[in-house]
């Protein structure tokens, strides 16, 4: 599930019309920003209820090697000397995208600063949470950062470090609704969570409840506070960070997360990164690194015996957050009144300010590379697509048949199936011919997607035109291909065009899938783009400046499509000086 561009614009445009009015500009606070100690927050509520201590952990390693035993050269990475790193950019203040382009977020900065113990370089490439442990289990990233609970299924699909972080959870739902705590979950209810996180698995497997599932938490919120859903469950540093005062929502109970830390995820087979990585971590640990960043980006209370590291690492020297918390101001805690309706859709659509922030970002970075991806996948589409279309129609069954297969399996499957295999699949075949960059892959999967649709376009065209056509220019003493090529295939094609545009817009759209690959910043889309600043604000005036994008870029196609039909089914106007019985009979001809 994804923003529809399309949707959100004409949302905007509602709130214009029901408002009358020129909003002014709200301030939005970058989300991806450090918030610093004085937002610190003591342990949540209700912890005892529901609390599995540390005890049971059986994973922590009692140890680590000496950071000077590490052997960086047998570390087994993609890239010699770099660590390459599958993140997020939607999750703030764990893991996101800041106003400089760049992937930060408590996560990222202590993997960066681990990986400068070990003398490692990194590159960070944003991708999503559904398709990341698969994608550092294939070797495509060498290092998983994403805020991952270490849960016994994903034990076996990818191996962990010891962890960094101890998550809890957030039972958020709207103001004044009836569910009080998790004890009030039951069936019939809509509960959203973002797929494949632990609070899913926590729902399905601890609670037993079927959960709606939400590709990332801007969604989940935004349904939330529209009552489209009657609670979230949440990481609680994200739903601390995500609502704002005024919103129609709060927090009514905080619990563990029943399964394990929060770690780093390697392949299983890495060990040698696993241990480098692990001792990189108790070295940040005991210089204060880890309790710096920790103060800088998530200040909150450590649950009661749990620490980072392995089990011989020092216990982190932090400040008493429960104390600061405490010493707030009630005016800098005391909840606002709520908004209304109008106020809210305002807030979340009109930020003049965001728009301004957005435009240059979506201008130099995310249409150039939509229009990259959207223009080198057509110029495959449409030559596949032509081979595909005489293939179609051949006498010869050995083309007729592999062709129709071809079609039949890549119309068939969802695209961004299609965009996942390709890219994990064929991407670590071919990673040396690519530089392990996963952007042609992803022209090569739009392509080839695209081949199936202009193929059966094509083939229509061709078959649409008279047999009659074909007799007359071998009757000529054309040759069959001769025939198909210079008289059939040309008329078939113009008949097509409107199709053929059309298609192309659908491309143009679909390349905001190929974020799922992995992109590092400089690569990304508009929908992208859009959605990483929507992130770091939690507005959606971002996405509806890149549906705006969309919009210059699909309606002019769209009346070039309307213009074309309309010329091919009327033919042209003919001017003063021409006789139209002459030119009608010249058209007749041709």
């Amino acid at each position: 599930m994804r923003f529809h561009p399309g949707r959100i614009v004409a949302l905007a445009a509602t709130a214009l019309m029901v408002s009358g009015l020129i909003l002014a500009p709200t301030a939005a606070a970058d989300q991806c920003a450090p918030p610093g100690v004085d937002s610190a927050s003591p342990l949540p509520a209700n912890l005892a209820a529901a609390a599995k201590g540390p005890a049971a952990d059986k994973y922590t390693t009692p140890t680590v090697e000496p950071l000077e035993a590490v052997n960086t050269a047998a570390l087994g990475l993609g890239t010699p000397g770099t660590l390459t790193v599958g993140t997020l950019s939607d999750a703030p203040p764990s893991i996101c995208i800041n106003s400089e382009g760049q992937f930060t977020g408590f996560d990222n900065e202590l993997l960066r600063a681990i990986a400068g113990k070990l003398g490692l370089k990194i590159n960070f490439v944003g991708t999503d949470f559904s398709g990341l442990l698969a994608q550092v289990a294939a070797r495509r990233f060498d290092v998983g950062s994403s805020s991952i609970t270490t849960t016994e299924a994903r034990r076996r699909t990818v191996g962990f470090t010891n962890g960094y972080d101890f998550g809890y959870f957030s039972l958020v739902v709207p103001t004044g609704s009836p569910i009080t705590g998790f004890d009030k979950l039951a069936p019939g209810q809509r509960i959203g969570v973002v797929q494949g996180t632990v609070q899913e698995a926590y729902l399905v497997d601890t609670l037993h409840l079927d959960p709606v599932k939400f590709p990332d938490y801007n969604t989940v919120y935004a349904s939330l506070k529209t009552r489209q859903i009657d609670a979230w469950v949440a990481p609680s540093q994200q739903a601390v960070g995500t609502i704002k005062p005024g919103d129609p929502a709060q927090i009514v109970e905080n619990t563990f997360s029943l399964d394990n830390f929060v770690a780093y995820a390697v392949a299983k087979e890495n060990k040698p990164l696993i241990d480098a990585l692990n001792s990189g971590l108790d070295a940040v640990i005991a210089d204060g690194t880890w309790a710096r960043l920790y103060s800088d980006w998530v200040p909150r209370a450590l649950p009661p015996g749990w620490k980072p590291g392995s089990k011989a690492a020092p216990l982190p020297q932090l400040p008493d957050f429960a104390a600061i918390a405490a010493e707030k101001r009630p005016d800098e805690t005391a909840p606002s009144g709520p908004k209304s309706t109008l106020s809210q859709l305002k807030d979340s659509f009109l930020d003049w300010g965001l728009y301004k922030q957005a435009i240059p970002d979506l201008f130099k970075t995310g249409l150039p590379n939509t229009l990259i991806l959207t223009i080198s996948a057509s110029i495959i589409g449409l030559a596949l697509g032509m081979a595909l279309a005489v293939a179609g129609i051949s006498r010869s069954r050995w083309l007729r048949w592999p062709a129709r297969i071809y079609t039949d399996i890549f119309r068939g499957l969802p695209e961004v199936v299609i965009i996942l295999i390709i890219g994990l699949g064929v991407g670590p075949v071919v990673g040396q011919l690519t530089g392990n960059n996963p952007y042609p892959l992803g022209i090569a999967a739009l392509g080839l997607m695209a081949a199936a649709y202009v193929g059966e376009i094509l083939r229509s065209g061709i078959q649409s035109v008279e047999a009659g056509q074909l007799e007359a220019s071998r009757a000529l003493g054309f040759s069959y291909s001769s025939s198909m090529r210079l008289v059939v295939i040309p008329q078939g094609v113009r008949r097509v065009l409107p199709a053929l545009v059309n298609q192309f817009i659908s491309l143009l759209k679909a390349s905001s899938l190929v974020y799922f690959l992995g992109l590092i910043a400089s690569q990304r889309e508009l929908f992208q783009v859009g959605r990483d600043l929507n992130a770091q604000t939690g507005n959606l005036s971002p996405l509806v400046a890149a549906g705006l994008f969309y919009l210059v870029l699909t309606i002019p196609l769209t009346h070039l499509v309307n213009y074309i039909d309309g010329r091919l089914r009327r033919g042209r106007t003919p001017t003063e000086a021409e006789d139209p019985l002459e030119l009608s009979a010249t058209q007749e001809m041709t």
